[in-house]
């Protein structure tokens, strides 16, 4: 029995975007290493997708919305030649989903040509943007990637080169950013000092990587060196690579979802196997909520690595209960509620046969707004399922994110409104059970990497502006809505 979730609401996280680029010697294709990390990367981003390349300075692109197997082909990757690149998949959490907000942005400007990508949430950026539409800048489109754009050009004015353009804009900048720049002979990464989003840094010979997860890096063949710091600057160009700690007054807080849910199962992020961080949770919840049961099962993908944990302490077997359809991609990153619907429909399907008359601990990485929460109960009991147990390997949502993931106001949060008794029994589960706050050090190894859990506990590491939280509170920072144009530096 396929089953179907008709009339969904808006339910799950969103996450921003993912960042890829390259400094070849010749060793890659840069425009097919963007395509094949950028592939690697497709989980962090579903509606648009970008390639800006550049071939001794002479810029040029292909962006569209869609899938990276969708928007390229040989031709065109054939077409887009070059030493350099930087590229970009992106789900809208800023700004909305349409051709002209797509990245990389590539903007021409007074010193040249300039090609940004960018993953994360400026929280200021209603400020920068308003301060410089008074001063007469005008936008083409509603992201908070193109301020980032304007700064850089701002500075660029009185600066020597893209660099020192770049180092002294990310001073304006509060919020997340994990921010890939390239000028006709540079390619620089940057970080924001909190380090909210992953980025990391790869070789092959003598070529350069840059991607938001080491799996990127596997994906072209490049070797992981190490991760780019929080406040850091790496910049590559003809003479090598060379590294700028532009700010080093903050403590580290990566994105804890990123363990949790966001990142693919084979990234390692800031020394950290995800693989090990998920099963890590699945072992707590084990200890924190023993059930007797007879089969551990995990909702695909990212409940699966949680549940063979779960599996693994509690001794009870592991199997494969549910389905998914490997052609489908996250429901939740599908921009509007008929495309989640569709997508739903065929994305999940239980074994039947595995499940009927047995006791099941499911493992999920979350619940958020609620809306659904009965989804995966019903589909099992409707299978024949005896008992159902749920546990969920992230502690309960009671606060808004700001820098980068679409957690939406509190009054939308279920565990705000409601008891954890009271969300099982909305849920249809006979029991169920959440990874405790207090145990996300444990679920790290206790390694000493800092992490923000402001989702969680309501401590926000950096500022949130009045205007950032009105936006918030409307269910999303977005500028009013303009329409776009891309556009290309000289150092």
């Amino acid at each position: 029995m396929n089953f179907c979730f008709d009339n969904l609401p808006k339910e799950g996280l969103h996450e921003e975007c993912g960042v890829f680029g390259i400094y070849s010697d010749g060793s890659l294709n840069p425009a097919y290493a963007c395509y094949n990390g950028l592939l690697a990367l497709q989980h962090r981003g579903q509606e648009s997708c970008g390639i800006a390349v550049s071939d001794y300075g002479v810029m040029n692109y292909r962006k569209d919305m869609g899938l990276v197997s969708e928007v390229f082909n040989n031709s065109i990757l054939e077409s887009l030649n070059g030493q350099m690149a930087v590229s970009h998949v992106r789900y809208s959490t800023a700004g909305g989903s349409v051709l002209e907000n797509a990245q990389p942005l590539v903007m021409r400007y007074v010193k040249g040509t300039l090609a940004v990508a960018h993953n994360g949430n400026l929280t200021n950026a209603v400020e920068i943007r308003r301060e410089l539409e008074k001063k007469g800048a005008i936008f083409q489109t509603t992201i908070d990637s193109e301020v980032i754009c304007y700064c850089i050009a701002r500075e660029r004015l009185r600066t020597h080169s893209a660099e020192e353009a770049l180092q002294a804009a990310l001073k304006h900048l509060e919020g997340a950013y994990s921010l890939l720049v390239m000028s006709p002979t540079k390619l620089i990464a940057a970080r924001d000092p909190h380090g909210f989003r992953p980025l990391c840094m790869g070789k092959l010979n003598g070529t350069v990587v840059f991607a938001s997860e080491s799996a990127a890096l596997d994906a072209c063949g490049a070797e992981f060196v190490r991760d780019v710091e929080p406040g850091e600057m790496v910049i590559v160009d003809k003479n090598g690579v060379r590294s700028v700690m532009f700010d080093t007054t903050c403590k580290k807080s990566l994105c804890i979802f990123e363990y949790i849910y966001f990142a693919r199962t084979d990234s390692m992020i800031d020394g950290i196997s995800v693989y090990e961080a998920r099963k890590q949770a699945g072992r707590i919840l084990a200890r924190e909520f023993p059930v007797e049961a007879d089969m551990v099962i995990g909702v695909p993908e990212s409940g699966i690595d949680a549940a063979i944990g779960y599996s693994e302490e509690s001794g009870i077997p592991y199997e494969k209960g549910i389905v998914k359809n490997g052609y489908i991609g996250r429901t939740f990153i599908k921009p509007s509620q008929s495309e989640r619907m569709k997508s739903v429909r065929i994305k999940l399907n239980p074994i039947n046969d595995m499940i009927r008359g047995k006791r099941v601990v499911v493992i999920d990485d979350s619940i958020v707004r609620g809306t659904t929460i009965d989804r995966i109960t019903n589909m099992l009991r409707a299978a024949g399922a005896k008992e159902v147990h749920m546990r969920i390997s992230s502690p309960p949502f009671l606060w808004p994110c700001y820098y980068g993931t679409d957690i939406p106001s509190r009054g939308e949060l279920i565990a705000v409104n409601h008891s954890i008794d009271e969300i099982c029994k909305l849920s249809g589960a006979d029991t169920l059970g959440y990874l405790p706050a207090d145990s996300l050090d444990e679920m790290l190894g206790y390694k000493p990497c800092g992490y923000c859990d402001a989702c969680f506990s309501g401590r926000y590491p950096a500022a949130t502006t009045k205007v950032t939280l009105k936006g918030k509170e409307r269910g999303g920072m977005n500028f009013d809505e303009d329409k776009i144009c891309a556009s290309k530096e000289e150092d």
